[in-house]
């Protein structure tokens, strides 16, 4: 299995660096349009990718998974590959997540391989928005890192792999950066959801990890890098942007005993607790809501005269 991992690891990166550009970095935007002839290539390309990616989620022989990952490594870079592919959305790919901030200088793609009930594998590449194909490839490593490596800066051939579900942009004194949020299915009993922080050296090379968590009532205090949220695999547990509320809301987390003799597990316990961005550092808010109502709300005052109490609209008497 190590071999395997390795292999395709090793696989991505020979294929990803075989780019020409993939060190040169772009100091000007480019958006131009896909010519006719690029877009019909990259639709049959994205036809083969989407079956590929529905075997690497689906196959039921862990080989035939292993195998199908491999060959949409081999086959999204030759996609990539393709001049000004960044123009192009792979919309049909829903088993991969495809996300990029709103100055649309990067997107990421990020995918999930299921080995056994105990065991994922995150691959994933990030590609700069260039005529020419500039791509990073992520390795996971998130098994050798620390139990939760919470204060590290990691690099793309050292990830702490994860299949992302949101991004943010957000601007600090040392340059821009991105929030990304992501879902670790991490092992049978216990899952997991991360808070990252992306970033683009001054060499271009892209970076995971920020001193921009203030959150002094932690046992350690002080600043963390990233945020790792580990809970029963039977909880929900809600861990995204709010655009209501301009803040990260995450389940606050309690421990209870594990049925399943493994210690403790966290569970939500109603409450939540966030974080808000102030001056390029997001702070650490212990509980969000504060809020309660002096009197119970009534049907009277909570539902409009010409809707029901389920909300919708009553039917006019004849």
């Amino acid at each position: 299995m190590i071999k395997l991992r390795i292999l395709l690891s090793l696989l991505f990166l020979v294929i990803g660096l075989s780019t020409s550009s993939l060190q040169a970095q772009s100091k000007k935007k480019h958006t131009p349009s896909l010519l006719p002839e690029q877009i019909e290539r990259l639709k049959a390309a994205e036809d083969t990718l989407a079956m590929i990616a529905f075997l690497v989620v689906n196959d039921s022989i862990e080989s035939e998974r292993f195998g199908a990952c491999r060959q949409l490594i081999t086959r999204l870079v030759q996609a990539l590959k393709t001049p000004n592919s960044f123009q192009y959305p792979f919309d049909r790919l829903k088993s991969i997540s495809i996300l990029a901030p709103p100055d649309s200088s990067f997107r990421i793609f990020t995918w999930q391989l299921y080995v056994n009930d105990s065991t994922y594998r995150y691959y994933g590449a990030i590609q700069r928005n260039s005529q020419d194909l500039q791509l990073f490839p992520l390795i996971d490593r998130s098994d050798s890192l620390d139990y939760k490596p919470l204060r590290e800066t990691l690099t793309p051939d050292r990830w702490y792999g994860a299949l992302y579900y949101t991004i943010r942009q957000f601007d600090t004194k040392q340059g821009r950066k991105y929030l990304l949020i992501g879902y670790d299915a991490f092992e049978f009993f216990e899952k997991r959801k991360l808070i990252d922080v992306l970033y683009f050296d001054e060499k271009g090379q892209p970076k995971f990890g920020a001193p921009v968590f203030q959150k002094e009532k932690t046992p350690r205090g002080g600043t963390e890098y990233r945020q790792i949220y580990q809970y029963a695999a039977e909880s929900s547990v809600r861990c995204n942007w709010d655009e209501l509320y301009q803040m990260v809301l995450v389940d606050h987390l309690i421990p209870i005993p594990s049925p399943y003799g493994r210690g403790f597990m966290g569970v939500p316990d109603g409450s939540y607790e966030g974080f808000k961005l102030e001056k390029g550092q997001w702070k650490f808010i212990e509980k969000v809501f504060n809020d309660f109502q002096k009197e119970p709300p009534s049907v009277e005052r909570t539902v409009e005269k010409d809707k029901d109490i389920f909300g919708k609209t009553k039917k006019k008497k004849q």
